[in-house]
């Protein structure tokens, strides 16, 4: 028997499905899904269009329910925010793990099976149950904040919890009339839809967030693919808008692609405010501690993953990568990153070409290794990265690169220093052949230990790129490469040595 845990307010009676009926919708509000459609894909969203700009209203419930058994299958309640606005307090007792992250699990727990806000891990983190909206987002049961109603324009799109609507079920949805304010809109009695009769075919799925697709989101594609699957599948991004929060671990073999950085945007209003670390336990300082939760897209413990033209990108201010990687052998093709503070998250070996990468300090933040190649690196000023790998792992390495800011500010190549008392000696930062424009003449802000290697060779002028930079006031724990460093230079030029045998350049 299937446990409705998520429910919470959520009344399943005929008496409530059938209390608005009477309530007509106005012909000036647009629905997507039309009333009445058939063939609707099982992630989509529900999307009211009006002729003026509406607002989200506070109060007032969004239901939907399951035509046949008149079983409430969810339930939103706009009188319960979203998620935080001010920066929690963290006491002495929050610390990183030392025990390893458990990512194992038989079957992926969904928003129909378990309560979200539902702790997991060997640390038995703390959350915010019931203060904020929660949604199990690739089944990850601590959850995350969302916005259950979100206004574009004269659009309100209202985002059913993931993972609550089946295959070949009929649904309603009643909309009070306070959960969308405006002019001509009373509320919804019975909106009707039928979803498609049966999971897509094959090992090539298409994305269409105007429902033409296998999947309006690309969360619903992820959440279909086996976990450690074998068969390659191959995920395409139709152009469009996609404003979700995606999270996906445990995945390997799949590639997608979208229609171009400035077609096949992914995005959402993250930052670490919204989607905080628990409060007794840390987030990622080292391999299989507790996920991060700050990004729009997120992919966790994933190996053999293929990202091309796209852009990943957070709508907030604060602490907020644009894209956040976890795992083995992840390669990006034309990726656009957009984050603040920290702009791309990369903990693993993670390849890199003709990527545009856009934030604040500490661009690339992460583990490493990164091997960059042909990438535009641009900040508002600070450093461009806080790179800590570990002993026995390369750091970050750019080979014909671009590092520029946007507003003139002077930036730096970045830093090693120690962190809350954790020191990166063997951090590494390596840039070859690259164009650089208001770097510092030091270089790099800070370098934690002399026994870091941060190494430059052959940089350029992006204003003239036949120009020589002046390197003559480099960090003094830095090392110019020259001539006789020839054979040390081809081997950073090769991303199998950063990446531990693996070159997917060109690919």
């Amino acid at each position: 028997m299937r446990t409705l845990l998520l429910l919470l307010l959520c009344i399943a009676s005929a008496d409530v499905a059938a209390q608005g009926s009477g309530n007509a919708v106005s012909e000036a509000v647009g629905l997507f899904p039309a009333n009445g459609s058939t063939e609707v894909n099982i992630d989509t969203h529900l999307t009211l269009t009006f002729s003026d700009t509406p607002e989200v209203g506070n109060k007032g419930m969004v239901r939907i329910f399951d035509a046949e058994t008149m079983e409430c299958v969810d339930s939103l309640d706009l009188s319960i925010p979203a998620g935080p606005t001010e920066s929690r307090t963290y006491g002495p007792e929050c610390t990183y793990t030392k025990v390893p992250y458990n990512y194992s699990r038989t079957s992926m727990a969904t928003n129909r099976t378990v309560r979200p806000g539902t702790p997991s891990g060997t640390n038995n983190p703390t959350y915010d149950e019931g203060r904020y909206q929660l949604n199990i987002i690739g089944g990850f049961t601590d959850a995350f904040h969302f916005h259950p109603v979100i206004v574009r324009g004269n659009k309100a799109v209202i985002y059913p919890h993931n993972n609550v609507l089946e295959y070949g079920h009929r649904y309603f949805a009643t909309i009070d009339k306070d959960v969308v304010i405006a002019s001509q809109f009373d509320g919804i009695g019975r909106w009707e839809f039928q979803t498609k009769k049966t999971a897509p075919k094959g090992d090539t799925i298409t994305v269409d967030a105007a429902g033409g697709g296998d999947f309006n989101t690309l969360q619903g594609a992820f959440d279909f693919i086996p976990d450690f699957s074998s068969v390659p599948y191959v995920i395409l991004v139709k152009a469009g808008d996609y404003e979700e929060i995606v999270y996906t671990r445990n995945k390997s073999h799949i590639t997608i692609i979208g229609e171009g950085a400035d077609s096949t945007r992914i995005h959402y209003a993250q930052n670490e405010v919204f989607n905080p670390h628990p409060l007794n336990v840390k987030t990622n300082e080292w391999p299989g501690t507790f996920p991060s939760r700050r990004s729009p897209v997120m992919f966790d413990n994933c190996t053999d993953i293929t990202i091309r033209n796209l852009t990943c990108a957070t709508d907030l201010r604060g602490q907020a990568e644009g894209l956040l990687l976890n795992g083995e052998r992840i390669a990006l093709y034309g990726v656009r990153i957009i984050g603040d503070g920290d702009a791309i998250q990369a903990n693993g070996t993670i390849y890199m070409e003709e990527c545009e990468v856009i934030g604040g300090g500490d661009t690339f933040l992460g583990r490493g290794s990164v091997f960059a190649y042909r990438c535009k690196l641009i900040n508002h000023g600070g450093p461009f990265s806080w790179v800590r790998n570990t002993k026995g792992n390369h750091g970050d390495v750019f080979v014909e690169c671009s590092f520029d800011t946007d507003n003139g500010a002077m930036a730096d190549f970045g830093r090693t220093n120690t962190n809350k008392g954790t020191g990166y000696p063997d951090a590494e930062f390596v840039v070859i052949d690259c164009l650089l424009g208001n770097i510092r003449p030091e270089g790099w802000s800070s370098i934690g230990f002399p026994s870091a290697t941060m190494l430059e060779y052959n940089s350029c002028s992006t204003a003239n790129p036949s120009e020589k930079i002046d390197v003559s006031k480099r960090h003094e724990w830095s090392r110019q490469l020259t001539s006789d460093d020839a054979e040390l230079i081809e081997k950073y030029r090769n991303p199998a040595y950063v990446l531990k045998g693996w070159n997917p350049r060109g690919k």
